[in-house]
Parts: structure tokens; sequence; C-alpha cells
């Protein structure tokens, strides 16, 4: 065990997250989110959620400043969006004052999601859960 890193942190994900640099994404997938079929690096997080992991992960990782956004949901289609969308946007500006958060429609989210250097698979249950965040530098 180390001192400050916080215990959704395992050590296959520190190591993931050492190995990231700059422009970088990952994707913290929900339940649902087919993560192992995608031929991408899986680091498995089961029993957590996303809200602690992503308190956990901006404890540690910086966000891009130079992109137009660095936090992107999936489009649900409705009107009425994901109440954990409001849990993400709690966090973000608790651990953050450099998010910028964009919704791109499902497809193009997947399309987005195949590009990461990353994914973890989380035991979220919520629908529309599954967020990418793009690394900056320190």
């Amino acid at each position: 065990m180390l001192k400050r890193i916080p215990s959704a942190i395992s050590p296959e994900l520190m190591y993931m997250l050492m190995k990231m640099g700059h422009g970088d994404e990952i994707l913290l997938a929900d339940g649902n989110y087919p993560t192992e079929s995608k031929g991408i690096s899986v680091v498995r997080a089961d029993g957590l959620g996303i809200p602690r992991l992503l308190e956990a992960i901006l404890d540690l990782l910086p966000l891009d400043t130079f992109v137009e956004e660095n936090v992107i949901f999936m489009d649900n289609g409705k009107e009425e969006k994901p109440n954990i969308w409001k849990d993400y946007e709690r966090i973000l500006k608790e651990k953050t004052k450099d998010s910028k958060i964009a919704v791109i429609e499902r497809y193009e989210y997947y399309k987005r999601a195949n590009n990461v250097f990353f994914i973890i698979a989380t035991g979220e249950r919520a629908l529309y859960a599954s967020v990418i965040l793009k690394k900056g530098v320190v």
C-alpha cells in the first residue's frame, strides 16, 4: 500500500494511468458497455461505480486544457438526460476547474471509444453512464 492513493485505484489501474501521455483518452465504461470485444486493454473494476472511480482518478489525472472537450458523455437521445450525469458534474466541479463536457451521439461515441488508450470496466448499473476523459499535462 501507498499513502494518498485512493482505495478505488487498483495496482493495474495505477499502472495504466501512469503509462498515459498528454492527449490519451480513457473510457470509464458502465456495466452494459461491450468492453472485452473491442481489442483494447481493459482494467477490471467490478463492483465499483463510475462516480467513485471518477473521483479517485481525478485526484491523479489532469484533464487536457488545450482542447474544446475533455470529458465526453454518450447522448441517450432523449430530452431528459441520465441522472448520473449530475453526479459527474458535481464531481468535476469539486475536483477540477478544467472540465469541458461534450455530449455526443451514441454511434459517434462508440467510434471515439474505439481509440481510447484503455477501458475501465466498472460495475456501474446506470444507463448511458460511460464517460471518456482526455488526459492533460501535469
